[in-house]
C-alpha cells in the first residue's frame, strides 16, 4: 500500500507542478476511491499535505516579490474564522457517520466541477471588465475579498478543494490588473495558513493520517520539482484542459453516487 501511496503522490506532484493547481482535488478523490480512505480523513490528511507542500512555493514568490499580502490579509480576514466555525460545526457530528460522509463527499463534487468551471474559464476571468475594475483597492473590492475568503475557508475545510483553482480564479475576476505571478503568489500564500489552521483542526477531530501524510509527501515532493521543470515544455492549454475534464468526470461521479 505504501508504495502504490508513493507512486501515486509522485504523479500528483507531476500535475500540481505543471499546473499549479489541482492537489487537493486529485489527491483527496483519489485516496477515496483508489484507496478506499473516508472522505473525512482524506479531506484532513490533504490539508496537511497541502500546507506542506505548497509552503516551499510561498517562499519562492515572496523571495520574488510576487505576493500582494494585503490582499492575502483580506482573504484570511474571511477565510480563517470561516474555517474555524467550520471545524467547530464538523467537531458537533460524527464524520464517520453515513449522512456526514455524503455531505463531504458531495460538496467535494460540486467544488471540483465549480474548479474545473474556474480552470476553462481563467484567462476569460482574468480579461473581464468587472465592475469592480476601477476600485480594487477600494472599501467595495476589500468587502468582496473578505467574502470570498470566507466561502473558501468554509469550502476548504469540508473538501480540501477551493485554495487553487477556484482561490485564483476569483482574484483574477477582482484584480483583473494583477499580473499573473502575483495572482498565483497571492493565492499560494493565502493557502498555506488556511490549509494549516484546517489541517490542525481535522487533526485534533482524529482525521488526520500521518502515516499516508508520509507516503504521499515521499512521493510528492520529487514529483512537483519535475513537473515544475518540465512546466515550460508543456502547452499550459492542454494541460488545464485535459484536467478541467478530469476534475468535471470525478466531480460528477461524487455528486451522482454520493
Amino acid at each position: 500500500m505504501d508504495a502504490f501511496l508513493i507512486i501515486s503522490g509522485f504523479g500528483v506532484g507531476v500535475l500540481v507542478g505543471l499546473t499549479g493547481v489541482g492537489g487537493g482535488a486529485l489527491m483527496t478523490p483519489l485516496l477515496i476511491f483508489g484507496f478506499g480512505i473516508a472522505p473525512a480523513v482524506a479531506v484532513g490528511t490533504d490539508l496537511m499535505f497541502a500546507a506542506i507542500t505548497k509552503a516551499n512555493g510561498v517562499w519562492v514568490h515572496a523571495r520574488q516579490s510576487s505576493v500582494e499580502w494585503c490582499v492575502v490579509r483580506w482573504l484570511l480576514l474571511g477565510s480563517l474564522p470561516a474555517s474555524l466555525l467550520t471545524l467547530l460545526l464538523l467537531g458537533q457530528v460524527d464524520t464517520h457517520t453515513d449522512a456526514t460522509q455524503d455531505l463531504m463527499t458531495t460538496t467535494l463534487g460540486l467544488a471540483l466541477i465549480a474548479s474545473a468551471g474556474a480552470l476553462i474559464f481563467r484567462r476569460r476571468l482574468a480579461q473581464s471588465d468587472t465592475g469592480l475594475v476601477h476600485d480594487e483597492t477600494g472599501r467595495k473590492t476589500q468587502i468582496a475579498t473578505v467574502l470570498t475568503g470566507v466561502v473558501l475557508g468554509a469550502l476548504v475545510t469540508l473538501t480540501s478543494v477551493g485554495a487553487g483553482a477556484l482561490g485564483a480564479a476569483v482574484l483574477f475576476w477582482l484584480y483583473p490588473r494583477m499580473k499573473a505571478v502575483r495572482v498565483v503568489g497571492t493565492d499560494l500564500a493565502h493557502a498555506v495558513p488556511l490549509a494549516t489552521v484546517a489541517g490542525l483542526g481535522h487533526w485534533q477531530l482524529g482525521t488526520v493520517d500521518w502515516v499516508l501524510l508520509g507516503s504521499l509527501l515521499i512521493g510528492s515532493l520529487p514529483g512537483i520539482y519535475i513537473g515544475s521543470r518540465l512546466s515550460a515544455h508543456v502547452p499550459e492549454v492542454w494541460l488545464r484542459l485535459v484536467l478541467a475534464s478530469l476534475l468535471s468526470v470525478i466531480g460528477v461521479r461524487l455528486v451522482l453516487f454520493a
